[in-house]
């Protein structure tokens, strides 16, 4: 078969820069859309895939093995478990046992502010020791009585405020007063990073609240039964005991609906752009009826006439993925979003971009057959004379 040279698909790209401007962008529009929401998927399934540690072991109150918020555990059951349980890990003389409280508060910008939910943690110094991910990486950890906290990357996009607004040294409002951001933490990626952390007596006076969340304890020689031993045998306390990465674990089974949503969102808005890029492309190929019956009259093929269109419109697309990948790698990647439990960052990693240029190419190779065929269809004299 004799095939068009391959400069000839790329000058007919450049013989109208508006046409190639349109194909251009609308591959770049269909990608960026599909980068966005593979991306939001990603990045949720991610935020709570990777939070829990697989040592550590929560006692919640029964009955709320599926929400920490809305548990209720008595003060002091992490004496009765170090007591009862040995084996718990410990560091220079200190237990890994965190009493935690897990709230969500309206918190404000100031004192006549509309409240903004929060995702609120109070914890003692024990709690670095558990979660051994959550970093400092600027300032320090709030003191208790001082009316202070530390806040997590994500935080103020969970309160729905500009990144900086919890930078160390603001201040925000709740239970009537001011509270100073003493701290920055990370916890990599986990859905601790879209928390306020709070000593855990001041939230709980805030709060005015008397109980716990949770107890997290991190396992040494200890086993997850003897914990869940201990809170079968303590029936006083009604108590249950899993597994921290069991319970994201489940949480993740839970949002699943949710990720399931959201492909499909996502795939009726690729499908969606896909159907206006070929649009775009119509228009582009389909006024081209006398250039193919011309080159048919030199003794080209009509598969030599496919080919070549199928490179410039692969050309074209090729374009637009790559702009839109560059463009989702800089500005999406890591742009937070808030959901029911805080908020999480869009994740366009090598995954996602392969999808995206994976739907680049569809659309390129879509893109010129149908078109293409419709104009080869008509005869040669017909294909000569068309308008």
């Amino acid at each position: 078969m004799r095939t068009l040279p391959w400069e000839y698909a790329v000058r007919n790209l450049g013989r109208s820069p508006v046409r190639l401007v349109l194909t251009v962008g609308s591959a770049a529009l269909v990608v960026g859309l599909v980068l966005a929401s593979a991306g939001f998927v990603r990045g949720m399934s991610r935020s709570l895939q990777s939070s829990g540690e697989p040592d550590n072991v929560m006692l919640l109150g029964a009955g709320s093995e599926e929400s920490v918020e809305r548990s209720e555990v008595q003060r002091g059951v992490e004496t009765h478990l170090l007591a009862t349980v040995g084996g718990i890990k410990t560091t220079m003389g200190q237990a890994h046992v965190s009493p935690e409280v897990h709230m969500q508060l309206g918190l404000q910008e100031s004192a006549d502010a509309p409240a903004r939910p929060a995702s609120l943690r109070g914890v003692t110094g024990a709690a670095f020791l558990v979660h051994p991910r959550v970093r400092i990486v600027r300032g320090r950890a709030p003191r208790d009585g001082a009316a202070e906290v530390m806040a997590g990357p994500l935080a103020a996009a969970r309160m729905g405020l500009p990144a900086d607004r919890l930078d160390v040294g603001r201040t925000i409002w709740f239970d009537e007063r001011a509270w100073k951001v003493v701290g920055a933490f990370e916890s990599g990626g986990t859905v601790m990073d879209s928390e306020i952390w709070v000593p855990l007596d001041d939230l709980l006076i805030a709060a005015k609240r008397t109980t716990l969340s949770c107890v997290v304890a991190t396992l040494g020689e200890a086993e997850p039964a003897d914990v869940d031993l201990f809170a079968k045998q303590r029936l006083d306390l009604e108590l249950v005991a899993i597994g921290e990465k069991d319970y994201y674990d489940g949480l993740s089974a839970f949002f699943q609906p949710i990720q399931a949503v959201a492909l499909v969102t996502a795939a009726l808005m690729a499908l969606s752009g896909l159907f206006g890029g070929l649009n775009t492309m119509y228009a582009a190929f389909a006024a081209r009826v006398r250039e193919y019956g011309a080159l048919q009259t030199l003794g080209f093929t009509r598969r030599a006439i496919v080919l070549s269109t199928i490179q410039e419109s692969l050309l074209a697309a090729c374009v637009g993925a790559l702009i839109a990948s560059a463009v989702g790698v800089a500005v999406l990647d890591g742009l937070a979003v808030r959901f029911s439990l805080g908020a999480f960052g869009l994740i366009v990693d090598s995954p996602v971009v392969l999808v995206g240029l994976f739907a680049g190419l569809v659309l390129g190779v879509a893109g010129a057959l149908g078109p293409t065929w419709r104009c080869l269809r008509l005869t040669i004299p017909t294909a000569l004379k068309a308008v």
